[in-house]
């Protein structure tokens, strides 16, 4: 009986990891095969394999790891960004977490080493975003990186390359997501003007609307 809630366990967050994933290419943050998503129960990982359309995942196509990376459930092969993603479950209290090649974040990310403090939404990232250094796609040295420009934040841009956010649900790891990517359209537009540049906040205004966030939404 409790093998049979597991696997029911593991099969309804599967459904839930692939809904994310068709998402992220309904919403426009990635092109064909070219983000991730994953979420860890436990000591597994399931995580997107690699270079399948979403829209043909089944429940047959569950694929797992643990946090070493050896694949324990499934025959289809891991997402080839699976060292990000495993940096940030043996570093962070992280569930889930979501990666895109979104188009204005990735402008962003060749543009500046930190996006510029145009909305208080940063806040809920953990600060000012950063852009971690470019390094070749799947390899230790982007995970590394990664995991340096997410100190403190849930959120980081990858130079040249993408996003990466996590959180402690799919649907919070996707909103943080789709949060950023709105930022950096924001900052993108908005200093797009001739002749005017944006205001930015300050740290301690940041500050501020972080402290306001912590009682945001419906209090059980």
């Amino acid at each position: 009986m409790a093998e049979q809630r597991r696997d029911g366990d593991r099969e309804h967050l599967w459904a839930e990891l692939v809904a994310t994933a068709r998402r992220t290419v309904t919403d426009g943050l990635v092109v064909g095969t070219s983000g991730n998503v994953s979420a860890r129960v436990g000591d597994l990982v399931l995580v997107t394999p690699s270079g399948v359309p979403y829209d043909r995942l089944t429940r047959d196509d569950l694929t797992g790891v643990d946090l070493t990376g050896r694949q324990v459930l499934g025959t289809l092969v891991p997402t080839s960004e699976l060292p990000m993603h495993l940096a940030v479950y043996r570093t962070t209290d992280a569930r889930a977490v979501v990666h895109t090649h979104a188009v204005h974040a990735t402008a962003v990310s060749t543009l500046v080493p930190e996006l510029p403090l145009v909305h208080y939404m940063a806040a809920a990232l953990g600060g000012p975003v950063r852009v971690a250094p470019y390094a070749t796609y799947g390899t230790d040295e982007l995970a590394e990186n990664m995991l340096r420009a997410l100190a403190d934040r849930s959120g980081c841009l990858l130079q040249n390359h993408g996003t990466i956010t996590y959180g402690a649900t799919l649907d919070q790891a996707y909103d943080r997501t789709a949060q950023l990517e709105w930022m950096c359209r924001l900052w993108l537009t908005a200093s797009s003007v001739p002749g005017l540049t944006p205001s930015l906040l300050t740290e301690t205004q940041l500050a501020e609307v972080g402290e306001r966030l912590k009682g945001y939404g419906q209090r059980k």
